[in-house]
């Protein structure tokens, strides 16, 4: 998975064979049933095979950039291997003699390269960062092992996915000798000499995820860069102080990402700047486009006056002053007066060597663009994570961060060192401001929605498969929520250069699974390894491309360890946050509860994501309703006896909120229609339809409508349709209750007519005192659960009572001369 916080559609084409993987047949698979699939599928190319070889691009190398240092010549690399054309001898291995360390790495990035979309790949580059994915990396494991007889571990490959890294880390770990087998393209070659070369002890692979240990520290090597790239921060320019006023100028990263797009719109529309936009991206016509995709994709406006006042850069946050031309560059260090850092690399399952050039060398070379030539403030987009260590006891704007050595995923050490090193950057001068958003949910009127976000599949998996592990908290806040106090952030100059978290209120356990429960969705608590355990099992059974991205992270212990970390974490405070809200005036914080969640939910679930409460779910609250009345021909006296027992459910409160229906099953029993009951096979009854408005500007408008599909003994289909009118009449009760109806054979036209009515003695022993309430709530929940339907469905009957008084008032007071022709018709 790489998830870079940009969209990647710029890569649909040159990445299409590895995305098709991942999201399609690669989708729901567990890691060693992938790599089984893989190893299958990666037998040797039969003799006499003619293999296409595609042109390679070679991509440039990325190094390190000190900023504020011209960086060093990079050193010869390795010869190119072609894609497709397997060669008799692995590149830099002589047989019988143990490779070196760049023999090996050659080799290596040969395999590799089958596994890109570019089909090259440099030993001292990023697997990743080359346009790999997370099931290309799985293909890897299981080439390398096929084709070079090294076993090494997927996590090991997420952990740092330069071929020079993974030939070093196995060289290192090796501890016994073997063969390594050149790659080969006939069964004949299998007499060649063997090539001895140590190997580490042999893995079995486990057939079921096992738990990793509770406790874990970061590896040595990985703490060793941390610090080498933390020193990076004192070699930055010194700069004095921006002139404090609202930006006009300002530089944004990221703005394809999910917040980051938001994060523009918000900028152009509560201020007067105009923004750059850096994009990864070949040129500028290219860069726009994707620009404008993103925008399209989270629903928002991509408009000619957006386009007036935004001017996209093609660049690279990885590259050297951004991949920008000299002359570009010193532009903007004189021109810009605001630089503001969104974009970073989000993954889970990559290790600190895999991010960091994205996520901390990115960092600092906004800090060397903002500490260059004209002062400008710098305002980064950290992330709550930097809190993420396991038994943290507080998470405020100014309490400490996390001891490095327990962050143990990449992620969360890359938000780590960006955020310390721009701390060394304020001694220098800078103006930085560092802001932390904690999950970031669904927009609260769109729904648009990030699907790689951990937040967001965790919520699908909560609503899928009605079960939640236990947790302490759940900081996330709605995107809009967090983009528009950011944007408060940068164009409010007395708000610079502090640290804000931006975590909105945090949900606890029993907030979440009782806004679940009021929407219809009972859940299960369970602890967290019966609950990853569970959720396994079900995206298995029940494969969810949507959501493959979450079952590779309950595979990985490294990934484990953040959600652990996330699940068991204190409440994050804010009360900079608060104040600052409360300055300017902006919305304040509220929990993401089930209301703001409404649309993202329904998002989720029309994406195949998450599950909405369905009529065949258990009910959520339900009660009788019994009728008795007449009917007769159509047009003749209705003095057939007729009686409906029905009984009316509710599976969630989403279902009166959104559709403003109630679900029907029961019996009909009826002679003029057959001599048994009739069973109601689908039923429907909607409250106040389209709004009561009344039927040919009459005076009756419609409380309830009523629709039944029946089945006799016989198998015969029926329907029936009916109606609860309003009147101004002060017959109010009755209306309440009375019910017109129809019934004909199904496709044909009404046969019989009348009307049944609710006995007085029955109605507030069944639809008030007799409601039923889903016994796995608690007391507590089954009382809201009974008044919140009886106060709803109380203020939409008072409502369409009201409509027809209401109506003849308005008429008697009407003092036009000149009388409509509907009320001539009246």
């Amino acid at each position: 998975m790489r998830d870079v916080n940009e969209d990647a559609s710029a890569y649909a084409g040159q990445r299409a064979t590895a995305e098709a993987i991942e999201w399609g047949d690669g989708g729901g698979l567990g890691v060693d049933a992938l790599l089984a699939k893989v190893r299958t599928a990666a037998a040797p190319t039969p003799a006499g095979t003619d293999v296409a070889a595609p042109a390679a691009v070679v991509p440039d190398v990325v190094p390190d950039v000190v900023p504020g240092v011209v960086p060093a010549v990079v050193p010869d690399v390795v010869p190119d291997v072609v894609p497709g054309v397997v060669p008799d001898v692995v590149p830099g291995v002589v047989p019988g003699v143990v490779p070196d360390m760049e023999g090996l790495a050659a080799a290596i990035a040969a395999v590799a390269a089958r596994h890109l979309p570019e089909g090259h790949l440099s030993p001292d580059a990023d697997f990743f960062d080359a346009g790999g994915t997370s099931v290309g990396a799985v293909e890897l494991v299981a080439a390398l092992e096929d084709e070079l007889g090294m076993e090494i571990a997927l996590d090991d490959v997420f952990a740092d996915a330069r071929p020079t890294s993974l030939a070093h880390r196995w060289l290192s770990t090796a501890h016994t000798t073997a063969t390594l087998s050149a790659p080969t393209t006939s069964q004949s070659r299998t007499s060649e000499a063997a090539r001895t070369l140590p190997v580490p002890a042999p893995r079995t692979v486990p057939a079921v995820p096992v738990t990793p240990a509770p406790y874990s520290t970061a590896r040595p090597e990985d703490l060793d860069q941390i610090l080498a790239d933390l020193a990076l921060a004192d070699r930055l320019p010194w700069t004095g102080d921006p002139e404090p006023l609202p930006p006009r100028r300002i530089l944004l990263t990221g703005a394809t990402g999910f917040l980051g797009s938001h994060m523009l719109l918000d900028l152009l529309r509560h201020s007067d700047a105009h923004v750059y936009c850096l994009v990864r991206a070949a040129d500028e016509e290219a860069a726009l486009g994707r620009l404008g995709e993103a925008l399209k994709k989270y629903e928002l406006p991509w408009s000619s006056e957006v386009r007036r006042r935004v001017t996209v850069l093609p660049g690279d946050i990885r590259r050297p002053h951004l991949g920008l031309s000299d002359e570009l560059w010193t532009m903007l260090t004189h021109e810009l007066d605001s630089v503001v850092g969104v974009a970073a690399a989000v993954d889970f399952l990559r290790g600190y060597q895999s991010l960091r050039q994205s996520n901390v060398i990115g960092s600092l070379t906004l800090a060397e663009l903002a500490a260059t030539g004209r002062p400008k403030p710098l305002h980064h987009i950290s992330s709550i994570a930097v809190f993420n260590e396991v038994g943290i006891t507080a998470m405020g704007e100014d309490d400490p961060l996390a001891h490095v050595d327990r962050l143990v995923a990449g992620y969360d050490q890359t938000k780590w060192a960006a955020e310390v090193a721009l701390r060394r950057a304020r001694d220098h001068g800078l103006i930085v401001t560092a802001l932390r958003p904690g999950g970031i949910g669904g927009h609260t009127r769109t729904g648009a929605y990030n699907p790689q976000d951990l937040s967001s599949g965790l919520i699908s998996a909560f609503g899928r498969f009605r079960a939640v592990p236990a947790f302490n908290h759940l900081n996330a806040a709605p995107v809009d929520w967090v983009s528009r106090v950011a944007v408060g952030v940068v164009c409010e100059p007395d708000a610079w250069g502090y640290d804000y978290n931006l975590t909105g209120v945090s949900n606890t356990l029993d907030d979440v699974v009782r806004d679940m429960a009021l929407g219809g969705m009972h859940v299960r608590v369970q602890d967290w390894d019966e609950w990853r355990t569970h959720a396994l099992a079900r995206l298995e059974a029940e494969p969810v491309p949507e959501l493959g991205f979450l079952t590779r992270v309950l595979q990985s212990p490294t990934a484990l360890r953040l959600c652990e970390a996330t699940l068991k974490g204190p409440a994050a405070t804010a009360e900079r946050t608060a104040a600052l809200v409360e300055a300017l005036g902006l919305r304040p914080a509220a929990r993401y509860d089930a209301q703001a969640q409404l649309r993202t939910f329904e998002r989720l679930a029309q994406d195949g994501l998450a599950r909405l409460p369905h009529k065949d779910d258990q009910p959520y609250l339900w009660f009788s309703e019994t009728t008795e009345g007449g009917v007769g021909p159509v047009g003749a006296p209705a003095d057939t006896p007729c009686s409906m027992a029905l009984t009316l459910s509710l599976a969630s409160m989403y279902q009166l909120v959104k559709e403003r229906r109630v679900d029907v099953t029961g019996e009909l029993t009826c002679a003029a229609v057959h001599p048994e009951p009739l069973v109601v096979e689908r039923g429907d009854v909607w409250i106040r339809p389209e709004e009561g408005i009344p039927q040919r500007h009459g005076m009756r408008h419609r409380l309830l409508s009523y629709r039944l599909a029946l089945r006799d003994a016989e198998g015969g289909r029926w329907w029936l349709e009916g109606h609860k009118y309003a009147r101004a009449r002060r017959d109010v009760w009755r209306q309440t209750r009375a019910l017109t109806v129809e019934i004909g054979r199904e496709g044909a036209p009404a046969a019989l007519a009348g009307e049944l009515v609710v006995p007085a003695d029955t109605y507030l022993r069944d639809q008030v005192d007799g409601i039923k309430v889903d016994p796995r709530l608690t007391s507590q929940e089954k009382r809201a659960a009974k008044l919140t339907w009886l106060a709803w469905f109380g203020l939409e009957m008072g409502r369409g009572l009201l409509g027809p008084f209401a109506r003849a008032a308005a008429d008697l007071l009407d003092l036009r001369r000149t009388p409509t022709p509907s009320e001539h018709h009246r």
